[in-house]
């Protein structure tokens, strides 16, 4: 088995600690940054996520990986009297907190510091669980789902957002190309951390995606699981229930 893909190879920190430290290097230029890369499609992804969401009128909702804010403070719109978002990077969260206060969202947002793979919550804790584009961060995946899995309550709904890799000629290649250099320049030009980017265009390419992850949700013990491809298939929203 090839060494495990982390952000920083030759720091001796382990993965947990290296995406900490990565997103504390890059939050004051997180978000603009990931419209660039996404061409803004990102956008749109989140709102068919909150649809998703919204139609199960859940009234507590943890967004895990929630980086600055911006699914959380989406589902400031669906009425659920709870959003908790957590994250592992303080830095990220101080920017999703002046987000969240300029918008007036303070009474309804809480932005905590926390680790995915050790929730500081109660068994069965939350109607919805959001991921966007944080799953592929967690040092030990089925450790991280099972721990959702654990605070999500009976019924409740579980959503990931996160990037996959087209199968299709020529988007393919295309996106080979696209994630293999040009993200790690755009990465490099605006942040000035070329590891950072570097290991976020590598851990896309190399997540299992589709069928191999509904499996490993389906061996954590989620059920009702299905996959839905976004935009010729770069991203992909997962749902399932437990």
């Amino acid at each position: 088995m090839g060494k495990k893909l982390t952000p920083y190879q030759d720091s001796g920190l382990n993965k947990k600690k290296q995406v900490e430290q990565m997103f504390d290097k890059i939050s004051g230029k997180y978000d603009g940054l990931n419209r660039v890369i996404s061409l803004g499609t990102d956008v749109k992804w989140r709102k068919k996520v909150i649809a998703l969401v919204k139609a199960h009128q859940p009234t507590a909702v943890l967004d895990i990986a929630t980086g600055t804010g911006d699914l959380a403070i989406q589902m400031a719109n669906i009425n659920a009297r709870k959003i908790v978002g957590l994250d592992l990077s303080e830095g990220m969260l101080k920017v999703g907190r002046k987000k969240i206060a300029a918008k007036n969202l303070s009474d309804k947002i809480e932005m905590i510091q926390g680790d995915s793979e050790a929730l500081p919550f109660e068994d069965n804790a939350f109607d919805a669980i959001t991921v966007a584009f944080g799953v592929r961060n967690f040092e030990d995946l089925e450790k991280g789902l099972s721990e959702i899995r654990r605070v999500l309550k009976p019924g409740g709904i579980f959503v990931v957002l996160e990037t996959s890799v087209p199968t299709k000629f020529p988007f393919k290649q295309g996106y080979k190309l696209y994630s293999g250099h040009i993200l790690p320049l755009i990465g490099r030009i605006f942040s000035k951390d070329r590891e950072a980017y570097s290991y976020l265009s590598k851990s896309a390419a190399e997540f299992p995606h589709g069928e191999a992850f509904n499996n490993i949700l389906k061996k954590t013990g989620f059920i009702d699981i299905e996959n839905k491809p976004q935009t010729l298939g770069v991203a992909t929203i997962y749902t399932a229930s437990k």
